[in-house]
């Protein structure tokens, strides 16, 4: 089970490959119309960009690597501030792990072991590299040292804005508050306050105190603000039990809540009814209810003592959608139904029926994966032979838009909670999905996401690296419509079977699926909508992303120094119409989430004091015995 794929690496290689250049704020050539909404307002994506990166032959997974913000302003200029020219910027976020190792020539390998060793090591390969990192943990406490390892979140998968602060995130530690325009990083964010900041609030925030609050902090890569009430919602999953706790931060200027309660923040609450440990990314969140997702994907790092894989698919265990009000966590209510995997949802909401029974249902759009397939091959490994299911549970490689109903049981009930609906949308593949913000958390017609047109299965066009070369626009409200008075079969059944092909040659405009075919060689990244200032309809506006010309590479498939990408305004209405291309003076890579922080928001950010900087040589004592025996013991251990 998970054999190596040799060098060249696929996610260290051509566009995937890191860079070593940051730039500040650079003036951009266009070409088009830049939209007024965007004036004033800044894109920024978030990604993984090793710094560490000279021993090509490790492992080395897309999730890995320093958190890299790479961003566009749309700057004001001219008289009355009317004339918008972009400028590009990139920052590395400065992180506890990245300022340790950056300028440490001692480290010939990232700090933290690759998600790829935890899933396909031995057990002597994975002990060795978790002791590797605990010491070299302790040892950043020693003089000498560029950074004390106090948290080792790399802040390199999403970013969200929330109560004046814009913050980066990442599973395994609390968000890391950056500032606007410039991505300079600030400092942690607790919950209450962030590192740097002129208010002075000692309260624990998330995590708490005690010997597990280290876990209790590390906050999901995907948490969610409210567009109503302005609250910051967030999932823990940690290595005890019970597994996964729950946090709700409401803005400081926010009285009360949406159940009338005065609107304080709740750190911590344990979610009962988790039975193991889980890589848990992403979770749903409604106006009014919450969704867990305890899916089959294991990360538990006592496995290693069994010489297990830390990260493993488990086969015999089902999925299970934990369904609960937004303030009372204690009222969760169970789904069961076959084994997938969800790392991102695109959005959730609630309706209510009024009859002789009132009924609550819940409602979830995911992307479902049926197996574990691009987690072992964004790490270039072999995923794991499929062993033989029973028929009722066999289902083909693929990742689809998938809708889930959720009836809620009456308190007090006996009765089993049993989903309702749960089919797929659209066969064609789809990940990194992005709804309207002003619309999310209630019930939206259209998600925007990622694409591929591969003749062949999800697996196979994944089997080199992921490449995005169709951007995808789905009308999920008449979908749904569709499936609910012509139900599919549940779990396994879809009610637009058309493939991509099938799809692009489609002449209704009506279509309830659109696609945007980006040219021949030309690659995107995951888009972001921008709705029009007094848009007509939902779909109104533009989508934001980075692209890349593979033509570009070299005969070897890499990139030169030269290779630049570019930004493009879409219009998210046709799904056709570029409206401004942006060239930017470098590359960014293939990266992970993007989000749009408007001109209000960059203006409303909260003070600071100071920014994390890299330390100079003159303040590090280099001289004394301990740093001198640091200095030995990190070479040797590379």
């Amino acid at each position: 089970m998970g054999d190596h794929y040799r060098s060249p690496h696929p996610y260290l290689s051509g566009n995937f490959a890191p860079i070593k250049r940051t730039r500040p704020l650079t003036r951009c050539p266009y070409t088009g119309n830049i939209p007024t909404e965007l004036a004033g307002g800044q894109y920024v994506r978030n990604g993984a960009n090793p710094l560490t990166n000279e021993d090509l032959s490790r492992h080395a997974h897309w999730f890995d690597g320093d958190g890299m913000l790479s961003g566009v302003l749309f700057q004001r200029t001219g008289q009355d501030a009317h004339r918008t020219e972009p400028h590009f910027v990139n920052q590395y976020v400065l992180t506890d792990v990245f300022m340790n190792a950056k300028g440490n020539r001692n480290l010939k390998r990232p700090l933290l072991p690759s998600i790829s060793t935890l899933m396909s090591g031995s057990f002597f390969v994975i002990v060795l590299v978790v002791v590797r990192a605990i010491i070299l943990v302790i040892l950043s406490r020693f003089p000498g040292s560029r950074k004390t390892v106090k948290k080792i979140s790399v802040a390199n998968t999403g970013m969200v804005y929330h109560d004046g602060r814009a913050l980066a995130t990442c599973e395994s530690g609390p968000p890391m508050r950056f500032r606007l325009p410039s991505l300079e990083t600030i400092g942690w964010y607790n919950g209450r306050k962030a590192e740097n900041e002129p208010h002075k609030d000692q309260r624990a925030g998330f995590g708490g105190k005690g010997p597990t609050s280290f876990m209790k902090e590390w906050t999901t890569g995907h948490p969610r603000v409210d567009p109503v009430t302005g609250e910051l919602i967030s999932i823990h999953a940690v290595f005890v039990r019970p597994y996964v706790f729950y946090s709700i931060v409401p803005p400081a200027t926010k009285v009360t809540s949406k159940n009338g309660r005065q609107s304080r923040p709740v750190f911590d609450v344990p979610i009962p009814g988790v039975r193991s440990p889980k890589m848990m990314h992403d979770f749903g969140v409604a106006a009014h209810y919450t969704i867990i997702l305890d899916l089959p994907l294991l990360l538990n790092p006592m496995h290693s003592i069994l010489g297990k894989p830390v990260i493993s698919f488990d086969k015999a265990e089902r999925s299970r959608f934990g369904v609960f009000p937004r303030y009372e966590p204690h009222k969760i209510q169970w789904f069961e139904t076959n084994r997938c995997i969800i790392f991102h949802t695109a959005n959730c909401w609630e309706t209510t029926t009024a009859g002789p029974v009132m009924e609550t249902c819940v409602h979830l759009v995911a992307c479902r994966l049926t197996s574990p397939s691009v987690v072992y091959i964004a790490g270039a490994l072999s995923p794991p032979a499929p062993k033989a299911v029973p028929p009722e549970y066999a289902e083909e490689d693929q990742c689809r838009l998938y809708y889930y109903n959720f009836p809620l049981e009456e308190d007090g009930s006996e009765r089993r909670p049993m989903i309702r609906n749960q089919w797929a949308l659209s066969a064609i593949p789809f990940e990194f999905p992005t709804v309207s913000p002003e619309h999310a958390m209630s019930a939206v017609r259209y998600v925007y996401g990622c694409s591929m047109g591969s003749p062949s299965s999800y697996s196979a066009a994944l089997g080199k690296a992921a490449k995005i070369d169709y951007l995808a626009k789905i009308d999920i409200k008449t979908l749904i419509s569709r499936g609910t008075a012509h139900p599919p079969q549940q779990i396994k059944g879809c009610v637009d079977k058309r493939t991509v092909a099938e799809v692009m040659q489609s002449k209704d405009v009506n279509d309830p699926i659109k696609l945007f075919r980006m040219p021949e060689g030309w690659y995107a990244q995951e888009p972001r909508f921008i709705a029009r200032r007094e848009a007509a309809s939902e779909d109104d506006g533009w989508l934001l992303t980075y692209v890349f010309d593979e033509s570009q590479l070299d005969e070897m498939g890499e990139c030169g120094e030269d290779a630049v990408s570019e930004l493009w305004v879409i219009n998210a209405k046709n799904m056709r119409d570029v409206a401004a291309r942006i060239r930017l003076p470098q590359r960014v890579p293939y990266g992970l989430h993007g989000a749009w922080f408007s001109e209000d928001e960059i203006a409303g950010q909260r003070a600071v004091e100071a920014v994390r900087h890299e330390p100079t040589k003159d303040e590090l004592d280099l001289s004394s015995p301990l740093s001198r025996m640091r200095d030995v013991i990190e070479r040797i251990l590379g």
